[in-house]
Formats: C-alpha cells, sequence, structure tokens
C-alpha cells in the first residue's frame, strides 16, 4: 500500500482482497462517518490513517 495521506478504492480493494465496487461502499462508508465528524472528504478516497483505525484498529500515536 501507497503512503500518501489518502487511500483509494483500488488500494482499499487490493489490501483486503475485495471488489472494486466493494471497496467504493467501504470508503463511501468512511466517508459519511468523517463528514458527520466535521471533516472534508473526497469521493473514492479516504483517509490512510482513518481507513488503518478502523480496518486494524491501529491509532496514531501522537
Amino acid at each position: 500500500m501507497g503512503k500518501g495521506l489518502f487511500v483509494t478504492a483500488s488500494e482499499v480493494a487490493e489490501e483486503l482482497g475485495v471488489s472494486k465496487p466493494f471497496a467504493y461502499k467501504l470508503v463511501k462508508q468512511m466517508n459519511e462517518e468523517l463528514d458527520q465528524q466535521g471533516f472534508i472528504t473526497i469521493a473514492g478516497r479516504v483517509s490512510r490513517s482513518y481507513f488503518q483505525e478502523k480496518i486494524y484498529g491501529m491509532k496514531k500515536a501522537n
């Protein structure tokens, strides 16, 4: 997986071994959650740190 600020739906599909349409649904769901928290979102991409937290339970150490 790349190291940019955002992860794409294609990267989600590859990382999780799911179809691209399902990956887009996951990204949309995560973006809706972020939007409700007041964050700006980009369709088809989600914050890499949020993705890792949601999928792997990894939280960024401060």
